[in-house]
């Protein structure tokens, strides 16, 4: 722990010599903040984007920060700010290109509603973050996320899929803590009800 520690405040300090190198005009100096990170970006946004948009939103995470360092509080982590910009990033990408798809129940196998029918008897959070874990529970998510509203598929990932706390998502999203408290209950009640109708026709 000591070691991960020191690591972490060597990090920070290397991270705020750099931004200050930019912010006076070493514009080549942004580079090694992206090589560091780009593991970080990219596994953030693979979390809640398409596969085929994940690197072009990742390379968009980094001109927002770069365009943005002048705004970066340097007592806090770059990381941590990072994070933030990714997020908020993906929430974008949804707003702007969100699609509603109507896939019928019946377009998805046998194994998939024998799963679908365990996961609604058993609401519990392990259930819900196993759905990340096994591909066809990944496939029945994705179609029911897709019929969720931009704010409601950001905020159920982060709290119920993720596990993330509501504060933490609150500060990533930029939104205060009680309305993700609102909208991560509406959201799950709404993903249950949406997929209890749909089984229901098929």
């Amino acid at each position: 722990m000591p070691d991960t520690m020191a690591r972490r405040d060597t990090a920070d300090t290397e991270d705020r010599d750099i931004v200050q190198r930019v912010l006076a005009g070493e514009v080549e100096a942004f580079a090694p903040l992206m090589e560091r990170y780009q593991n970080y970006v990219l596994a953030i946004v693979n979390r809640h984007a398409p596969p085929d948009q994940v690197e072009e939103l990742s390379q968009e995470v980094f001109i927002k920060a770069f365009q943005s360092l002048a705004g970066w509080r340097q007592a806090g982590h770059f990381r941590a700010w990072l994070s933030v910009i990714a997020v908020r990033t993906c929430y974008d990408y949804w707003r702007k290109h969100y699609r509603s798809r109507e896939v019928p129940m019946s377009a998805l196998s046998e194994a998939h509603r024998e799963w679908l029918d365990r996961v609604l008897a058993d609401a519990s959070e392990t259930s819900w973050q196993e759905m990340t874990r096994r591909r066809e529970a990944r496939e029945i998510l994705d179609w029911a996320l897709d019929q969720l509203s931009a704010a409601d598929r950001m905020v159920l990932e982060l709290v119920h899929l993720e596990g993330q706390s509501v504060k933490a998502a609150a500060r990533q999203l930029g939104w205060t803590v009680a309305n993700v408290k609102v909208r991560a209950f509406r959201a799950r009640r709404k993903i249950n009800k949406l997929l209890l109708q749909n089984r229901g026709q098929s």
